[in-house]
C-alpha cells in the first residue's frame, strides 16, 4: 500500500509539473508582447502599459498652444506630452541636442539648418507642421507711406531672420539689397537706401516691447501672436509663396531619433484634423498649416 501511495503522489506531481508549462505558453527567452520594443529599440506606446514621457520645448504662441492640442490626443496612447516653454531661439534647440529635451517645435527650416552650421548641432526636421507669415508693424510711424527719411526700422538679428526681414523691406521699395545676398543677407548687404533709413537689430524677443520706440518693425510671427498683434495691425506682409517652403516651422529632434514610436505619435497629433481646425479658427491666416 505504500508503495501504490508513493507512485500516486509521483503521477500528481508529473502531472502538475505539465500543467505549469502548459500555462506559461511561449518559448524560453521570448519576451511578452506588451514589452517587447519597437523596431528601432524604443518602447512602443501602449495603452496598456507605462507612461512614456515626452518632454517637447517651444515659443508659447502659437506652437506651446498647439502643442496642447496635440497633447490632449496622445493622451489615449499613454504618452505624457510635457511642454517647456521658452521665450528665445537658442535654448530650445542646445536642449534637444544634448538630450534634455526630446523634441522642439518652434523654428522654421531654414533657421534649424542654419543653427546647425553654426553651432555643429546635429538637429533634423522630422515634420512640416506649419507657416506663419513674416510682417511689417507700425510703431512711431502709422503707414510705410508716411516713413520719413532717416526713420528708424527694427529687424530680428538672428541670421536666417534677418534677411527675412530685409527681403520685405526690399520687396515694400524701401531698400535695395545687393545682388546674391538671399537668405544669408544682413544690413551690410543693403546695397541702396536713399531715404537713410536706419535698421537697428535687436533680439527677436524684444521687438514687440520696443514697437513703440521705432517707427516700424518687422516682428516673428511667433512673437507678434504673443503680443496681440494681429493680421489687422500689419503694413505689410511677405509673399507666402515665396516664402512658405524655406520658412515652414518644423518639429524638430536630434538626429537618430526620427523613428522612434513616441516621436511619430506626436507627427501624426500635430498633422491632425484636430490642430489644423484649431490652427484655422484661432489664428486665421496668421498660422498656415502645412499638411
Amino acid at each position: 500500500m505504500k508503495k501504490i501511495g508513493k507512485l500516486l503522489a509521483l503521477a500528481l506531481a508529473l502531472a502538475l509539473a505539465l500543467s505549469l508549462a502548459a500555462c506559461t505558453g511561449g518559448t524560453e527567452g521570448t519576451t511578452p508582447p506588451e514589452t517587447q520594443p519597437a523596431g528601432d529599440g524604443t518602447a512602443a506606446p501602449d495603452p496598456g502599459g507605462e507612461t512614456v514621457v515626452l518632454k517637447v520645448g517651444a515659443t508659447p504662441a502659437p506652437h506651446a498652444a498647439v502643442l496642447e492640442v496635440a497633447k490632449e490626443l496622445l493622451k489615449g496612447q499613454n504618452i505624457d506630452l510635457q511642454i517647456q516653454e521658452f521665450d528665445d531661439y537658442i535654448l530650445p534647440n542646445t536642449a534637444v541636442e544634448d538630450g534634455s529635451l526630446d523634441a522642439n517645435y518652434f523654428q522654421h527650416i531654414t533657421y534649424l539648418n542654419n543653427f546647425n552650421e553654426e553651432n555643429g548641432t546635429h538637429l533634423v526636421s522630422v515634420a512640416e507642421i506649419h507657416y506663419e507669415p513674416f510682417a511689417i508693424y507700425a510703431g512711431k510711424t502709422a503707414s510705410l507711406d508716411a516713413l520719413a527719411d532717416g526713420a528708424t526700422i527694427a529687424v530680428p538679428n538672428d541670421g536666417t531672420n534677418e534677411a527675412r526681414a530685409l527681403m520685405l523691406l526690399e520687396a515694400q521699395g524701401l531698400i535695395k539689397l545687393r545682388e546674391g545676398a538671399g537668405l544669408s543677407a544682413t544690413k551690410d548687404d543693403v546695397a541702396e537706401n536713399p531715404h537713410n533709413y536706419k535698421i537697428e537689430e535687436l533680439e527677436a524677443k524684444l521687438l514687440t516691447t520696443t514697437l513703440q520706440d521705432v517707427d516700424i518693425a518687422i516682428i516673428n510671427g511667433n512673437y507678434a501672436l504673443g503680443a496681440g498683434l494681429t493680421e489687422d495691425n500689419a503694413l505689410a506682409f511677405e509673399d507666402a509663396a515665396a516664402a512658405a517652403a524655406p520658412y515652414v516651422n518644423v518639429l524638430a529632434v536630434k538626429e537618430g531619433r526620427e523613428n522612434d514610436d513616441a516621436i511619430q505619435a506626436l507627427v501624426k497629433a500635430l498633422q491632425s484634423d484636430e490642430v489644423k481646425q484649431y490652427m484655422q479658427e484661432t489664428y486665421g491666416s496668421a498660422v498656415v498649416p502645412a499638411f
